[in-house]
């Protein structure tokens, strides 16, 4: 299942675009800068977002 992780510095806030239908994409999870977000299979990993807050300009 293809995945798209977008990180938005400007936002401060990580999106996970998930479940294609060849259109768009069916999921979308959005977290701020220090929560955590789990990428689902098949990566399966859940990524700690704290650190990216100290690349915000």
């Amino acid at each position: 299942m293809p995945l798209y992780l977008l990180i938005d510095r400007q936002a401060c806030q990580v999106v996970v675009y998930s479940e294609p239908d060849g259109a768009r994409y069916e999921n979308v999870h959005t977290v701020q800068f220090g929560k955590t977000v789990h990428l689902p299979d098949p990566v399966g990993i859940t990524l700690e977002t704290e650190q990216l807050k100290n690349w915000v300009s």
